[in-house]
């Protein structure tokens, strides 16, 4: 049944109201932005509906865009269904139904990458299972047969070996969650809020007694009662139609048999008796209080006034505690607030963290207050239009893809598994056009009067449940057991045909009256256009004494300007439904800016405010200096962090441009001053220096005037800009080492291992090196996963990366894994590179896994705007011609055995890796005997003086990937 109209929608929403941003520029003072009803019209996910025979319910919504289908599969069961002592079973289940079927055996993974997917993955939540992939149109056939041998045809394929592999990947995912600052809140949060044996008191990912003791005939069972055709909702959105669509279907889960009706779990809103409390202490840099109340699930009316609600007091950029906490009183870094909406339950969040040095007690009573006034008045019209805005515009952003995590298959789904109602998504925007203060203020007083549980988290020695997460692991079993499969009905999969080439959009140059130059592309799905101001700075521009200065001056471009106060800069952005980015990598400073087209000008004035005329004003950027600080505070204690700070350095060396990361240190930061701050933009942020990328829905004929009156204008200062000094030359190590900084009672260790190569990102060889590395560590096919995570069970997730910067090229692996694997980890991550570099180098099998994957996949990387205008910026960086993407598929495809492995053995080196270990130095130091490379410990002295413990230093961690 088609759906395809809305007009009693659009009957109620005509007396939304219009409000007017300040006015920016004289030429636009007039330019008011667009109705929230016509945002919302424009908002439309039409789609067709039939159901099998067996209980498949299927949605077909089509979009022929691009040439690509994004299919979604959804089982209606999710951790709350759980029983007592089978917790993490929903989600350990995902992991299995990854590791192959009857008829296709093999990892999941290689025939998504053989189709050429994008966007895929699989995910748990309370409520659902989910997987998703996103697949070129001649790939179609082949993914409706992976998805229905795996709903039909799973149970042959569970073995005892994948049972024990997969238990031991989830369980080192929930050590990473755990192990990093704040990770043991949320079991906190559920095991208050919800009472013993409520389907939400438990946590997602379980408990490990729980996966310990999971069994072959429990899993087998779980997938028995849950898996049916019955329960399940397959989405399929993008090239296809209806009618093209029924008779695949049909083909490919007509013929498997329905199962139990999985009947969700009910479940109450829970009313806490009276307020309950906790203090917990983490590696934190200060301290948060956050409130948590019950709340309905997402099938109440109030659960979009309850979002505005929130928004209003805590999660917009001008919410009334940033304008306060934050802005007027700066007792406060950061503030928030929040409605998780599940199912059956919800939770309201308010939160703040605490400026260092502010009274707590303080903090929390203002938060109070201010929560209290907001309940007692209510909003004004403004704050619901605003946030209403906001709102629609991250749907209208999101719905540009057809699949992925947010695009409009998951749309779809979303609404049919969990409320019942493909169509859920209008309701809420019907809600959110009409949404009256009166009703925000109802849905909060009734709420946000009852009963709340406060955390409050303070730096300190960690508590919480870290014994029962972060226990001693389970002997491993992994790579033994039996795993042997049987095929219950022989089915064979369909050819992929076909394939349509990428088709990368046209470029179009030219520039504006002062001469900056402007790269321009058409897409035309959403109405949304996206533009970058880029200009040739970055983190690389900072002098060494000053690192931080390119992050703090940015923040502070959107912290007032000559004319408008930070708060009104976000209201602004609100009101429009603009979202502003502004950040640095290593060689260019971005102010990327996506903006609805109907509200382009005013959005467009307001950047340029923001680019030309920063204020810098004294009190704001001692504001943010603080926020920075505590940032950079906060990373010296994440683990990922750490390991990322220390390693640059140590690769590049302390006084080269890439030898740090951007935030800078305590110190350095703390020297910065306005001088520095204005000086930074008079060299750096000017119009000779930069260049405008733009991707529209906008003609470019309409866009050009827009650019010019807002850019146009811009006369460059008469001093010289700014230079870059590469004159110190990056580090050349000859021996590898190793550089462990002590992490105490962190139930994982991350390993973070690189060196520099000879190779510059404009050199041919790149290509090839790429792709050898997607056979070494790049994807989750490659030696170094396949290893660590599918075969040994030690780590959630272990990556290789080429990096590439406008003046060096870096190789990088990233492994976080178990505590107690610490060593036996590093010596495969070595022995795997000794190999690869050696005589088993890249396979014949790896290498058409590898060039099918990546030719096959270039449509689909280019689905979205977004991608495209981080493509031309890319593409401006590195020189390279418009037309680069399109290609690599013929590079691809004279690829060889020999010119992938010539590519590796020039860039990389075992012998010049530096690896970098950020864990327990005390459960660590015993496993790294026998590594024949020197060992330096920061933060940790060794008893054993044989031991190299070359400083102590606990370094400050950012890390800029």
């Amino acid at each position: 049944m088609p759906r395809l109209s809305r007009s009693l929608f659009l009957a109620l929403a005509t007396t939304a109201l219009t409000v007017a941003t300040p006015a920016l520029a004289k030429h636009h003072e007039s330019v008011k932005p667009a109705a929230v009803a016509d945002l919302v019209a424009a908002v439309a996910i039409p789609y067709d509906e039939f159901t099998l025979d067996n209980g498949l319910k299927v949605l077909v919504h089509t979009d022929r865009k691009a040439p690509i289908v994004g299919v979604a599969m959804w089982y209606n069961v999710g951790s709350k269904d759980e029983p007592k002592g089978k917790t993490g079973f929903a989600h350990l289940f995902e992991h299995l139904m990854f590791n192959g079927s009857e008829n296709a055996p093999g990892d999941y993974f290689e025939y998504l990458q053989e189709m050429g997917a994008t966007d895929y993955n699989g995910t748990t939540n309370f409520d659902r299972t989910n997987y998703f992939q996103t697949v070129p149109r001649g790939a179609l056939e082949r993914a409706l047969f992976i998805e229905s041998d795996r709903m039909g045809y799973l149970l042959g394929a569970i073995t005892q070996k994948k049972l024990d592999n997969q238990r031991g990947v989830v369980q080192n995912e929930k050590r990473q969650g755990d192990n990093q600052p704040g990770g043991l809140v949320f079991y906190e949060i559920l095991k208050n809020i919800f009472p013993e044996g409520h389907p939400y008191h438990h946590t997602v990912i379980g408990s490990m007694a729980d996966l310990d003791a999971a069994t072959m005939d429990d899993v087998r069972d779980w997938f028995r009662n849950k898996y049916g055709p019955n329960n399940a909702t397959l989405v399929l959105a993008g090239d296809i139609s209806v009618t093209e669509a029924r008779p695949l279907v049909e083909k490919y889960f007509g013929q498997i048999a329905r199962g139990p009706v999985n009947v969700p779990a009910a479940a109450s809103i829970p009313q806490l008796e009276q307020p309950l409390r906790t203090v917990m202490q983490d590696q934190v840099a200060a301290t948060n209080i956050s409130h948590y109340w019950p709340a309905p699930g997402i099938s109440d009316r109030a659960l979009t006034a309850l979002s505005v609600g929130a928004d209003i007091l805590g999660g917009l950029s001008s919410s009334r505690l940033d304008n306060a906490l934050v802005r007027d009183e700066k007792i406060a870094v950061s503030v928030s607030a929040g409605n998780y909406a599940f199912q059956r339950v919800g939770i309201l969040s308010v939160g703040a963290t605490v400026k260092p040095g502010a009274d707590v007690t303080l903090v929390e009573k203002r938060m109070n207050e201010i929560v209290e006034k907001f309940i007692a008045e209510g909003p004004t019209e403004d704050e619901v239009r605003r946030a209403a805005t906001d709102s629609i515009a991250s749907t209208i952003r999101g719905l540009e893809q057809v699949g992925g995590f947010g695009g409009k298959a998951v749309t779809l789904a979303h609404g049919q598994v969990l409320a019942g109602d493909p169509g859920f998504y209008e309701k809420q925007l019907e809600i959110l056009a009409t949404l009256t203060p009166a009703e925000v203020k109802a849905a909060m007083q009734q709420w946000l009067t009852r009963p709340d549980y406060t955390i409050t988290l303070e730096p300190g020695e960690r508590t919480g449940e870290y014994a029962e997460t972060a226990g001693e692991p389970v002997a491993d079993k992994a790579e033994t057991g039996d795993d042997t499969i049987t095929v219950s009905v022989k089915r064979d999969p369909p050819p992929i045909s076909n394939l349509a080439p990428l088709d990368f959009p046209d470029v179009t140059h030219l520039s504006l009256s002062n001469g900056m130059k402007v790269h321009y592309a058409m897409r035309g799905a959403v109405p949304v256009t996206r533009i970058a101001l880029s200009f040739n700075a970055g983190s690389a521009a900072d002098p060494v004494a000053k690192r931080g200065l390119e992050t703090l001056a940015l923040t502070l471009f959107e912290e007032g300007t000559a004319s408008l106060t930070s708060r009104e800069i976000a209201e602004a952005q609100e009101r429009l439904g603009s979202q502003l980015s502004l950040a640095g990598g290593a060689d260019r400073s971005n102010f990327e800016m996506t903006a609805l087209t109907p509200n382009l000008e005013p959005s467009l004035d307001l950047l340029a405010e923001i680019v030309r005329n920063p204020a810098f004003a004294p009190a704001e950027i001692e504001r943010v200096r603080t926020q920075q600080i505590t940032s950079i505070e906060q990373q010296m204690r994440t683990p990922q962090s750490m390991a990322s700070t220390t390693l640059a350095p140590l690769l590049y060396g302390e006084d080269h441009p890439y030898g740090a990361t951007g935030s800078g240190t305590v110190e350095s930061v703390k020297s910065i001053t306005r001088a520095d701050l204005t000086g930074f933009q008079t060299d750096w942020i000017r119009p000779d220096n930069g260049e405008i990328f733009v991707v529209s829905d906008m003609a470019l004929d309409r866009l050009k005037p827009i650019l010019e009156a807002s850019f146009g204008n811009w006369h460059a200062p008469k001093t010289a800009k700014g230079e870059k000094s590469f004159a110190a030359a990056p580090v050349k190590s000859d021996l590898a080492r190793i550089v462990v900084v002590n992490r105490p009672n962190s139930p994982q260790s991350y390993i973070y291992g690189g060196l520099l190569t000879p190779l510059r990102a404009q050199d041919a060889d790149i290509v090839d090196l790429s792709n050898a590395n997607n056979a070494l560590g790049g994807n989750f096919l490659a030696r170094f996963n396949m290893n660590l995570r599918e075969t040994k069970g030690w780590s959630y997730g272990v990556r290789g990366a080429v990096r590439l910067s406008e003046n060096a090229v870096a190789y990088t692996v990233a492994a976080p894994v178990q505590a107690d694997r610490t060593g036996d980890s590093l010596r495969e991550l070595i022995t795997e590179l000794n190999a690869f570099l050696g005589d088993k180098g890249v396979t014949d099998a790896e290498l058409k896994r590898v060039i099918v994957k990546e030719t096959r996949e270039l449509p689909g990387q280019f689905e979205t705007s977004d991608a495209v205008l981080s493509a031309m910026q890319s593409n401006a960086l590195y020189g390279r011609p418009d037309n680069y993407y399109e290609t690599l598929a013929d590079r691809y495809a004279a690829q060889t055995r020999e010119s992938l492995d010539t590519a590796a053995r020039r860039a990389l080196a075992t012998d010049q890796f530096t690896w970098v270990i950020v864990g327990d130095a005390e459960k660590i130091r015993p496993q790294l005997d026998g590594l024949d490379m020197p060992i330096e410990y920061r933060g940790y002295e060794a008893s054993d003086t044989a031991v190299n413990n070359e400083g102590s230093s606990d370094d400050s961690a950012d890390n800029d990937e």
